[in-house]
């Protein structure tokens, strides 16, 4: 469970924030308030529908993906200026992932749609917002695949990433 307040999203800077215009800035805040969630909180589900996105203040959010059979497995922990959620810009706007909590967060809370409108009407905006999010997916990627050489590659196999 979140709780809410007003928010001024200019008051911590991260990544996020340098990433656009102090115009661009505005026209966000127009969206986006504050939301804390308590460890152990569900953010979201996979395969739920996306209605926001965070960016992390403080605090750690971890990742997971469905298992069947088992618990669900982490496969990303995110923390301060840290993007939460991506599947909110791409149809049809359901989760791949869930996210929790792992301890206190604190977060900048984004209603999606309304930011959708947002870009849809000031393609500066647009194009930002999409180098941004492009490039927290490539990150995303590039850390999965050297996880995933780390857990499979043979030993000495010497990749380099």
């Amino acid at each position: 469970m979140s709780t809410s307040s007003p928010h001024r999203l200019t008051s911590s800077p991260d990544r996020f924030t340098r990433a656009l215009s102090p115009e661009q800035r505005s026209s966000l805040l127009t969206v986006a308030h504050a939301a804390n969630f308590p460890a152990g909180a569900r953010l979201f589900d996979q395969g739920g529908h996306t209605s926001r996105f965070w960016v992390v203040r403080s605090g750690s959010v971890s990742m997971d993906v469905r298992v069947p059979g088992r618990q669900a497995a982490v496969v990303e922990t995110v923390g301060p200026g840290e993007l939460v959620g991506w599947s909110w810009l791409f149809r049809p706007y359901t989760w791949h992932f869930g996210a929790e909590a792992r301890t206190p967060v604190r977060t900048d809370e984004f209603d999606a749609a309304a930011v959708r409108m947002l870009m849809e009407a000031d393609p500066a905006l647009a194009s930002a917002m999409w180098q941004w999010v492009g490039q927290v997916l490539v990150h995303r990627l590039v850390s999965a695949r050297i996880r995933l050489l780390d857990l499979y590659a043979p030993h000495g196999s010497g990749s380099h990433v």
